[in-house]
């Protein structure tokens, strides 16, 4: 009952290496169970610095009910500034905590899992809304951990793509991660230098940046037929959100913290550009249409951390994979 483990980064690795693509149906299992309310996720807490206006450490505390009934929190620190010395962008941990008790029974080092829960949210994604698991061309625009972490993940589910478009302002990351596709998936791939030239050429698009505010603004940018993963969240201007149909994981969180969703609420005051969330789509209440671009942007959920973050857990506690720290409670009594 008062047990307590520690999951490293490399264990949670070793982990996800091995189980992508039940890590997918995990992150699919939870939308729905969030879709059903059996979830608590209230909204994350951002600590910001007066003097580093780009960075942030966010608290993500949750629920997860189901077959999980876990609770938990992440807390995961984003100073993007950290990839000029090649460091990277984030870092986190995560506490999950028994339901009947409260007790903390595991701490997991979460930028791993982190990487992991939104590299599979952006799979299932890209499975649903294209109806199936192939791509003429896949473009990357951002060539960083998430971008080779979401790659990894359309492998392992055994994506039949054509070619892999990778582009990113800094031509030594995008040669370096289009060197990785090649060499570990033995799929064609190629830098790609001029961004709008090769969103052109791509019918699946992941944006997978740092960026604070769009870049992305003009509203022909994206063309119907197109699949865009809006991963980073805020690359994308008003106007093309509002010319694209658009689904969400969670209506009200992703409306927030400036996301390019709530952008576009904040510049035409209301939310008749948003057609439904992820869960709508995978239970049939909500259709695709091709006839626009179709935009998916998730804000993130600490449930999704917290399936994930479980799963690892177990798996590594079976494999004896963790690190008990002994006596970590001083009074497991009352008296």
């Amino acid at each position: 009952m008062f047990d307590f483990h520690v999951v490293s980064g490399e264990t949670a690795r070793r982990v996800i290496d091995r189980s992508r693509s039940k890590i997918v149906d995990e992150v699919r299992d939870t939308y729905l169970t969030h879709d059903l309310g059996d979830s608590v996720n209230p909204n994350s807490h951002f600590l910001r610095f007066p003097d580093k206006p780009d960075s942030r450490i966010i608290a993500l505390p949750a629920y997860l009910g189901g077959r999980h009934s876990v609770a938990g929190i992440k807390w995961i620190a984003s100073f993007p500034a950290n990839i000029e010395h090649s460091v990277p962008r984030a870092s986190a941990v995560l506490l999950l905590n028994d339901y009947e008790t409260g007790y903390p029974f595991a701490c997991l080092e979460a930028a791993q899992i982190s990487a992991a829960r939104t590299a599979a949210s952006a799979v299932l994604a890209a499975e649903t809304f294209t109806g199936g698991r192939s791509a003429r061309r896949l473009l990357v625009i951002g060539a960083g951990i998430i971008a080779r972490n979401i790659l990894e993940f359309f492998a392992d589910r055994d994506w039949q793509i054509d070619e892999v478009l990778v582009h990113d302002r800094d031509l030594w990351y995008a040669e370096s991660l289009t060197a990785y596709v090649s060499s570990t998936f033995g799929r064609p791939a190629r830098t790609a230098p001029h961004r709008d030239e090769a969103i052109a050429e791509a019918d699946l698009v992941v944006l997978a940046t740092t960026a604070a505010e769009p870049y992305l603004i003009r509203p022909s940018t994206f063309t119907s037929r197109q699949v865009v993963l809006n991963i980073s969240l805020r690359d994308i201007g008003p106007d093309i959100i509002a010319g694209s149909y658009n689904f969400l994981d969670d209506i009200d969180h992703c409306l927030t913290a400036n996301t390019s969703p709530h952008l576009a609420e904040q510049k035409f005051g209301h939310r008749d550009f948003v057609n439904g969330t992820l869960a709508d789509v995978i239970r049939g209440r909500r259709r695709v249409q091709r006839d626009r671009p179709v935009i998916f942007s998730p804000f993130g959920l600490g449930v999704l951390d917290l399936a994930v973050g479980a799963f690892v857990y177990g798996e590594a506690l079976e494999e004896k994979e963790t690190t008990a720290i002994e006596g970590f409670f001083a009074e497991t009594t009352r008296w």
